[in-house]
């Protein structure tokens, strides 16, 4: 009686999201689209060459130094002194040279590596073109490896994005909407076990996050050709853990709440701390030491380290302990807590 208690119940949730097609959208169709909005934005051919302003007192000076700095990984826009400070004009161009009497002056930002870039190619430029000669004989090969493009990098962490966001608005939001309207209180007029709902609501949740694997990983492969060096089995298991996870917390948030409002706030206060610190578009690693072992606590940024690790990197579960060890905890304590906070209105 149980086990069919549990599957009604189950079949129940998928009846429900098949007659909301508007979420097909938002769990299926939005996440590609991401994808192809990054992947146009960062999959172009070999990399873009640097911006150089260059400034003198004479079109003569200024036309010698674009010409000494003629190279096609440079790009050089020419301007007079009197535009050197003018205001609105910072920010479209990587590093200005200015021409000084017996040298060149750079102006550059420091904090940003296409500058820093930028300036040493132009004094390599520069140099060469005076007459200098380096010591040291070096060759350059050209060695494009696997999966070290941005858009091999961020797939991954839009993979993870989209399991947190799918699990906590697939399972807290529809828990507080059922309480809203009465469901949840008829529902306990009825011999059914807090358990089995619960957990009907975290199996239905994994049914469609199959699809939504291979859904992103099929776009990235077929689309942007992003390389998937791990075994399938280690890649379902961490986004069932990841899954379980963030249902678990969904669960955890919408156990007690009575209002659209007081569950929306909550998730957004859980998911948006995750959204800028767990290396989703950008890597964690960015942000001071002292909130490492914070962010790292994470269960986003296990998810998308781990998945990283297995889908660029051939790793298994078991190199990814530390990831598996996270998650499972994040879901066993979040759950515990549900089960024991849940009430039906």
């Amino acid at each position: 009686m149980r086990w069919q208690a549990f599957r009604e119940l189950l079949l129940d949730r998928l009846r429900q999201f098949h007659r909301e097609p508007e979420v097909i959208f938002w769990v299926y169709l939005f996440p590609l689209l991401l994808i192809a909005g990054l992947g146009v934005a960062f999959s172009e051919d070999g990399p873009k060459p640097v911006l150089v302003r260059v400034v003198a007192d004479s079109p003569e000076r200024t036309a010698e130094l674009a010409r000494q700095l003629a190279s096609p990984e440079i790009e050089t826009e020419t301007a007079g002194l009197d535009q050197l400070d003018r205001a609105g004009m910072g920010g479209r161009w990587d590093l200005t040279i200015v021409a000084r009497d017996g040298g060149v002056e750079y102006r550059l930002d420091p904090q940003q590596p296409e500058s820093r870039l930028a300036r040493e190619l132009a004094d390599r430029a520069l140099q060469q073109s005076q007459g200098r000669v380096d010591p040291v004989s070096t060759t350059t090969v050209a060695e494009v490896r696997p999966g070290s493009r941005y858009i091999d990098w961020v797939i991954p962490g839009l993979l993870g994005l989209n399991i947190l966001g799918s699990s906590m608005w697939g399972v807290g939001f529809t828990l507080v909407d059922l309480r809203i309207r009465k469901v949840l209180k008829r529902l306990s007029a009825t011999p059914m076990r807090h358990g089995d709902f619960l957990l009907a609501l975290l199996a239905s949740r994994m049914l469609f996050l199959a699809l939504e694997v291979v859904a992103i990983l099929a776009f990235g492969r077929l689309v942007f050709h992003m390389p998937i060096v791990g075994d399938p089995l280690s890649i379902a298991g961490l986004c069932f853990l990841g899954a379980c996870s963030f249902s678990a917390i969904s669960l955890l948030t919408g156990a007690r709440a009575d209002k659209l409002e007081t569950v929306t706030g909550l998730m957004n206060a859980i998911q948006v701390p995750m959204w800028i610190a767990s290396g989703v578009f950008f890597s964690a690693d960015r942000f001071p030491p002292v909130v490492q072992p914070l962010i790292q606590l994470l269960p986003l940024t296990q998810l998308n380290n781990g998945l990283r690790a297995i889908l660029l990197e051939g790793h298994n579960l078991l190199d990814e302990a530390a990831a598996v060890g996270v998650l499972s905890a994040w879901g066993i304590v979040c759950f515990a807590a549900a089960l024991r906070l849940f009430r039906w209105q």
